[in-house]
């Protein structure tokens, strides 16, 4: 892997592993378009989410702090902020979905879904569920009250970003509004719910490689990490400025649109 295909790799997974697109399936699509596939393609991508998931604990680390502060104060028997520790407990159940699914899941996804054709078909159906969470959005009211029972729903909908094509943050955000969040709520939760299972995915796949025979090119490596954690500043910033005052609909077009590309490109490319 050459240093421009590291940057590049790093700009995709940077800039769309917040955005509802989906970060793993546009990294399938890279990988096929630059032709560098190998057994370490996963791991390095696994590397590139690390530094994504550096990215938010940089950008919420007053948040993080909060909430390392309340589970301490819990522990400690002390009294808490209600709503902080309801948000703590909610991103602690609703991890559990990921991990359970990851662990019984990975080998499958690793292998059967690397393929652009079923990215392109998951592409479509995730947009078929922004479509339809923002018409529940549109029609239903809300409370945008966060719960430990939604968390572990929200928590199940992150499990579909095990998908590539899917969007992890896509799944997330989309659960939330059909739970009854706010768009900007929906995309804080998904964010902060993110941490713990990027990071323990992406440190799996780390000692993996370390501990594997391959020679692994460190150079590309470090550059598409410090590439992908800038663009992933951005893009989180970006997000949540964004998802205030708009829709899913403008991600929504882009995936049906990326999907068809995907798919002519197959069959007549």
């Amino acid at each position: 892997m050459t240093i421009f295909e590291a940057v590049a790799f790093g700009f995709v997974q940077g800039i769309t592993e917040f955005l509802p697109v989906s970060s793993s399936g546009h990294l399938v699509l890279a990988h096929s378009l630059f032709g560098v596939q190998g057994t370490s393609d996963l791991a390095f991508d696994a590397i590139l989410h690390v530094a994504t998931a550096l990215a938010v604990v940089v950008y919420f680390r007053c948040d993080i702090m909060v909430l390392v502060n309340t589970a301490l104060r819990k522990l400690g028997r002390l009294p808490v902020n209600p709503r902080d520790m309801s948000l703590l407990m909610a991103i602690i159940v609703g991890t559990i979905p990921a991990v359970v699914f990851g662990l019984l899941l990975e080998s499958t996804m690793e292998t059967l879904f690397r393929n652009p054709l079923l990215v392109a078909g998951v592409l479509v159906a995730g947009s078929m569920l922004f479509i339809y969470a923002e018409w529940v959005y549109i029609n239903s009211p809300r409370d945008d009250e966060m719960t430990v029972k939604k968390g572990l729903k929200i928590g199940f909908f992150q499990s579909l970003a095990l998908i590539p094509g899917m969007s992890r943050s896509g799944a997330s955000i989309a659960g939330g509004m059909l739970l009854g969040l706010s768009r900007s709520e929906a995309a804080r939760f998904s964010f902060l719910m993110a941490i713990p299972v990027i990071l323990g995915a992406g440190a799996k796949k780390m000692l993996e490689m370390m501990t594997s025979n391959e020679v692994i090119a460190w150079g590309p490596v470090s550059v598409g990490a410090v590439t992908a954690f800038i663009t992933g500043l951005i893009a989180v910033h970006f997000m949540l400025s964004f998802i205030r005052k708009h829709s899913l609909w403008p991600f929504i077009w882009y995936r049906i649109i990326l999907a068809t590309f995907v798919v002519l490109l197959i069959y007549f490319g």
